[in-house]
C-alpha cells in the first residue's frame, strides 16, 4: 500500500509503509493512502505497528549513547552548547553559545554541571527530560 504524508503543509510521497519513518514522525502526523482522506498516523494499524518497534530499538539502543556523548560534551565543551546539538535543540545550542558569550565565559560552569547531571541519570530519565521534552533548552 502507498502512503503520503503531511509534514509542515508540505505533502510526501507516495511511499511504503517503512519509508515513511525516515521522517520525523509522531502518532499525529497525518497519512493518506490517496492523497486526500487524511488520518493521523495513529489510526493506521500497520503504521503504528512499525512505529512502535522502532521507538523500542530507538529507546534501547540510542538513548544511552546519546546520553554519554551529551554529558561528556557539556562536560568539555558546554559553552558551545554542543549537548543541545546533539540532541537535535539547536535553538538550545544558539542561546548556550549567546549566554556564554554574555556571561564571559561563566555559562561554563552551568553546562559542567549538567554533563555531571546528564552522565549520573538514569537512561529513562534522560529520555524524558532531554528527548522527549519541547523545552527548547532543558538545564537540569
Amino acid at each position: 500500500m502507498q502512503y503520503f504524508i503531511r509534514i509542515n503543509n508540505q505533502v510526501i510521497g507516495p511511499m511504503m509503509a517503512h519509508q515513511i519513518f525516515a521522517y520525523n514522525v509522531n502518532p499525529n502526523v497525518a497519512v493518506s493512502t490517496d492523497g486526500t482522506d487524511w488520518r493521523p498516523l495513529y489510526t493506521f494499524p500497520e503504521l503504528m505497528q512499525i512505529y512502535q518497534t522502532r521507538r523500542e530499538d530507538y529507546d534501547n539502543s540510542e538513548i544511552s549513547s546519546k546520553k554519554t556523548l551529551s554529558g561528556i560534551m557539556a562536560l568539555l565543551f558546554g559553552s558551545l552548547g554542543v549537548q543541545y546539538f546533539i540532541l537535535g535543540k539547536t535553538a538550545g545550542g544558539l542561546i548556550t553559545i549567546l549566554l556564554s558569550l554574555i556571561t564571559c565565559g561563566a555559562w561554563a560552569t552551568i553546562t559542567f554541571i549538567q554533563g555531571i547531571v546528564m552522565l549520573c541519570m538514569s537512561d529513562a530519565d534522560f529520555k524524558r527530560k532531554y528527548v522527549d521534552s519541547t523545552s527548547t533548552m532543558p538545564l537540569f
